[in-house]
């Protein structure tokens, strides 16, 4: 890009904003519109995910029945926090399973685990992640269970048969150390807590999502807020005067998305 043509806009992105940013530039990745109709998508739940799972659905129209709300297996939650009800009602809080596309078709309450060992090359998991280490392009999972949870069943087809693994992850989540070293901390007998796994896999963040649809370069360049900004990055986007419109157009266009809430 010649330089005298390229200018430079710096853009807030709210972690919500951030969620959907990331859902709608993997919805427009080809691989992802091939796979809609002639593969296999597992979206594992998350909250991320849960921006993802909307925007897949929508493309195969099946929307209608899928609510974010409970599309996850674990969160981290502040004190005291009050899950909130639709209509009064009480919250039973039921999981209906991860989202499995089958060839544009959705397989309703099935999991990961239903399907994994029927995944092949040329289908795809979703996966979510806790940690990010911008600079080694490196994802950590918590794991909770004795057995690896979700990412231990996903690794099973993405390493034995080159399943393709997508790993949207918001850069609220970033830290400075490196996961490899992080990982065997944590994962010592001598650590009280979650475990971690290490993952590598085709990591989305909002400057990924931007420049897939725009094809505009981003950098971050600050963080931070307060009153429901908390997590919120500033973002340094470069480019030509028509895709700094582009990027415009886009967060004018969900700049408002509301904070994810159970």
């Amino acid at each position: 890009m010649n330089e005298d043509k390229v200018i430079t806009k710096q853009f807030l992105v709210t972690p919500a904003l951030g969620k959907r940013l990331i859902a709608k530039s993997i919805a427009s990745l080809p691989e992802i519109e091939d796979a809609l109709k002639n593969k296999t998508i597992v979206i594992i739940a998350g909250t991320t995910n849960a921006y993802v799972a909307e925007e897949l659905l929508e493309k195969v129209k099946q929307l209608e029945d899928f609510s974010k709300k409970r599309f996850f297996r674990g969160v981290t939650l502040p004190p005291n926090y009050r899950r909130s009800t639709e209509d009064g009602a009480e919250d039973k809080g039921e999981f209906l399973g991860d989202v499995v596309i089958d060839k544009g078709r959705w397989l309703k309450r099935k999991t990961i685990f239903d399907v994994v060992d029927d995944l092949r090359e040329g289908d795809i998991i979703i996966k979510g992640a806790n940690a990010l280490n911008l600079e080694n392009q490196q994802a950590g999972i918590y794991i909770g269970h004795p057995k690896g949870g979700t990412i231990g069943a996903a690794m099973q087809a993405v390493v034995g048969r080159r399943v393709k693994l997508y790993l949207p992850v918001g850069l609220e989540k970033r830290i400075l150390g490196d996961i490899n070293r992080i990982s065997q901390k944590l994962n010592s007998s001598n650590t009280i807590g979650p475990r971690m796994w290490s993952v590598s896999g085709e990591i989305i963040t909002e400057q990924e999502a931007i420049n897939i649809m725009t094809g505009a370069e981003v950098e971050l360049v600050a963080s931070g807020g307060i009153c429901g900004a908390e997590g919120s990055c500033w973002l340094a986007v470069s480019g030509s005067h028509q895709q700094i419109d582009q990027v415009e157009d886009i967060i004018r266009e969900y700049f408002e998305e509301p904070n994810f809430k159970i």
